[in-house]
């Protein structure tokens, strides 16, 4: 028996082991693991926190680490199910708080610092007032109940000498609602010290009060009960706080006390709220999209690759199972532009069994007695250069922007991430396995044309009978190239750009209206409700988009109230606010991330093609960037985070494509290295076509089912997808191959330069290998 070869016949029986046991393992994780969904498919708010030192010094991580655990201690008091109390960076907390509605509660009870002391009454103050010196002695002066100011002595008692509050209702007492305070410690001696201080002054004296302050506002001031003796006080460890509460306002203070004092101040920067309606059309949109769009991306590979087609598409339905399976294992959280990510990946699946596929029907062209096997073990051979290529740039993009961007950027490339090693795990290794497994079985071998491989596709046909010399004049392509880039530049220029609340700052609120609305006529109406700034837009037949500056809790209600007698009814889906500040970092982080994922990106390509093609690679993907965003400028439509992930997801398309063209363009510049570079780029444009094609067919599938069944909150979503499919598709034959000729004519006019830009292979050199 030759050397290797029992290696060789266990290696596709160990590929079906891995397989197997991964599919296994996913499967198993799926069932026992559900997936965390962001609250914009599941419905909730969202409180975005910054901590804000009173002596104006930045907020260490252990005061924030502090104030995490105190915050998770009031939201158990609330109730809420499943909450999420998360540090991000040094200063910032994030809260989720799913299936609350009314955010402006939450906000207030999180935001509350809940400093609660207890003073002796000195007596009132007299010329006290908001620009009055502070009182000599460590005493304070604050407004009572009644406004009138009070001098107080310095905290006797202070929250950490409670042990325990309750909100109570007395009926019979005439109390009626109360808070009960039980003191821990040598808190209870303190309280007895301090009201049998108050006991010694006569009835009626202010003196004889005691004053309650939570953050810095007395709550409560009662006088000290006549029967209490002087020096003696009340003893028993505990008290009753009482005035004019009602029951919600009786239990929020009950709440704060057993929570704890925040250790510093915060302040809230972003606040979203999701309607449960919303989150569940999103998922349900999603859900039908995705598998229609799945489906008839099946139906189309099958139909162009036979049985092959068919082990293709029972591997992306374990490239769906073992992505799911690993966010599930991660822990994280899949939000609405994080399905950008699954998009991407599910177009990385097909495209890598494409490029597999087509290599493998020209190898079987190009034998003397070929098999189908062989030719596909040579197609998968001859792809793993383009494949890996493709989805190592893309592994790049995401991992800088986990590292970079924060917010739906980062849940983008955390999916995105998952997805792409799991699109190279099904391509590589259980298509593989399966088709080993069939392409073995005797029936495949006496009828290759089943496989799907023993021909060589109607596109190859046409375009081998037609030899089209496309590359002959590439200023031409070039001219219209910029053409496109001075006509998005200028939607750019004239209409601006329209950034979303998350990138500005301010308030969105979103509506499901009784009836339709007219944009212009609700605009008008808010005019005249004080509202004249308001930017409104409608979408569907009874949704209605407001978006404004930053607005308070008492101005939102009056917006909607002018909405809803507009409309008849006003149900909120969706309420954003984001601070300027934030609004303002979201925004350059994520160009950031940006940026410095396409220099990362820039730098890879040159280390694998030198510069020339790397540099026009490059040059497409910002080619791409400009007319996408430059059409929605045109359209007027919101440049956000959803819009982002989509452009993201669009480069990674065309990144792809222009890899696989340029991986075949060095593999035919090595082989024929006497020949035309044109005529180079003339034979790889054509070679690659069909693989462009089909990849191209299977990515529309699923991005007009997004347009088509994807709902109102994946419409502008899919419209970026489509309008970016197209573009990069075109931008990787006709704006980065032709730029990629001129610089290399360029070039060869400079002596001493070299002119193709590819390392000569050398004497032991592998043959090139490409897609």
């Amino acid at each position: 028996m030759p050397a290797g070869g029992p290696a060789v016949k266990r290696s596709p029986y160990t590929r079906g082991l891995i397989a197997l046991a991964v599919v296994a393992l996913s499967l198993y994780i799926a069932l026992t693991v559900p997936v965390r969904l962001g609250l914009d498919l599941r419905g909730g708010t969202q409180i975005v926190l910054e901590t804000r030192p009173a002596d104006g010094a930045d907020a260490d991580g252990e005061a924030t680490d502090r104030t995490v655990e105190v915050l998770r201690a009031r939201i158990d008091a609330l109730g809420v199910a499943e909450p999420t109390v998360a540090r991000s960076g040094s200063d910032r907390i994030v809260v989720e708080l799913p299936g609350v509605q009314d955010p402006r509660k939450a906000a207030d009870v999180l935001g509350r610092t809940a400093q609660l002391t207890f003073h002796q009454v000195l007596g009132t103050a007299t010329g006290a007032g908001p620009d009055a010196d502070p009182p000599p002695g460590g005493t304070l002066v604050l407004p009572d109940e009644s406004g009138r100011p009070l001098s107080l002595r310095a905290a006797a008692l202070t929250g950490k000498d409670v042990d325990r509050a309750d909100a109570r209702f007395d009926q019979q007492g005439g109390a009626g609602w109360h808070v009960t305070v039980g003191f821990a410690g040598d808190g209870g001696t303190g309280w007895a010290r301090l009201t049998g201080e108050a006991a010694c002054s006569p009835p009626g004296d202010p003196a004889r009060r005691v004053a309650i302050v939570l953050d810095d506002k007395i709550i409560s001031s009662p006088q000290v009960d006549p029967s209490v003796a002087c020096r003696t006080g009340i003893t028993g460890g505990s008290t009753q706080i009482t005035g004019t509460f009602d029951d919600s306002e009786a239990r929020e203070l009950a709440l704060l006390i057993n929570g704890g004092a925040l250790p510093v101040p915060v302040e809230t920067v972003e606040q979203r709220t999701v309607g449960p309606t919303l989150g569940a059309e999103a998922v349900t949109a999603s859900a039908w999209a995705a598998a229609v769009g799945t489906a008839l991306t099946a139906l189309f590979i099958i139909a162009v690759y036979r049985l092959l087609g068919v082990l293709a598409t029972v591997a992306l339905a374990c490239y769906g199972l073992v992505s799911y399976a690993a966010l599930a294992a991660l822990g994280a959280t899949l939000t609405l532009p994080g399905l950008a990510g699954f998009v991407l990946a599910i177009g990385m699946a097909v495209d890598a069994n494409v490029l597999v596929f087509e290599r493998a029907r020209e190898e079987y062209a190009a034998r003397v007695r070929p098999s189908p096997r062989s030719s596909l073990t040579a197609g998968f051979r001859g792809a793993f250069s383009a494949v890996a290529d493709s989805n190592i740039t893309t592994l790049i993009a995401a991992g800088l922007l986990f590292l970079l961007a924060s917010g739906p950027v980062r849940g983008f490339g955390v999916t995105l991430g998952t997805g792409v090693l799991a699109s190279m795990f099904s391509a590589l290794v259980v298509t593989r396995a399966l088709a080993d497994l069939a392409l073995a079985r005797p029936g495949t071998r006496r009828r290759p044309r089943l496989t799907g491989i023993a021909h060589t596709g109607a596109v190859r046909d046409h375009l081998t009978r037609a030899a089209p010399r496309l590359m002959r004049h590439p200023r031409r392509w070039l001219a219209v190239s910029a053409a496109a880039l001075v006509l998005a530049a200028s939607g750019i220029a004239v209409r601006g750009l329209d950034y979303g609340v998350e990138f500005t700052g301010g308030r969105l609120i979103e509506y499901a209206t009784a009836t339709p609305v007219d944009a212009d006529r609700a605009r008008a109406a808010l005019a005249d409700g004080g509202f004249p700034r308001a930017v409104v837009q409608t979408s569907g037949e009874n949704r209605l988009t407001v978006r404004t500056h930053h607005l308070g809790d008492t101005e939102a209600r009056a917006l909607t109230r002018t909405v809803a007698a507009l409309t008849g009814r006003a149900d909120l889906l969706r309420d954003e606010t984001i601070g300027p500040s934030l609004g303002k970092e979201l925004r350059r982080g994520a160009l950031v991330a940006l940026a410095v994922a396409l220099a990362a990106q820039l730098c890879y390509l040159a280390a694998r093609f030198r510069w020339l093609l790397g540099s026009s690679a490059v040059a497409a993907l910002a080619h791409d960037v400009v007319i996408l965003v430059g059409v929605f400028a045109w359209l007027g439509k919101p440049i956000d985070g959803v819009f982002l992930a989509a452009l993201l997801t669009v480069i990674g398309y065309s990144v792809n494509d222009s890899v696989v063209l340029f991986d075949r363009l060095r593999e035919l510049a090595r082989r024929d290295r006497g020949k035309p570079f044109d005529r180079v780029a003339d034979r790889a444009l054509l070679q690659t076509l069909p693989r462009t094609v089909n990849t191209g067919m299977g990515a529309a599938f699923i991005f007009t089912a997004l347009a088509v069944l994807g709902g109102d909150t994946l419409t502008d979503f899919a419209l970026a997808l489509l309008i970016g499919l197209v573009v990069g598709t075109y931008s990787s034959m006709f704006t980065a191959t032709p730029l990629a000729v001129v610089l290399h004519r360029g070039g060869r006019r400079q002596p001493g330069r070299r002119a193709t830009g590819f390392t000569p292979p050398g004497p032991d050199s592998p043959p090139g290998n490409a897609g």
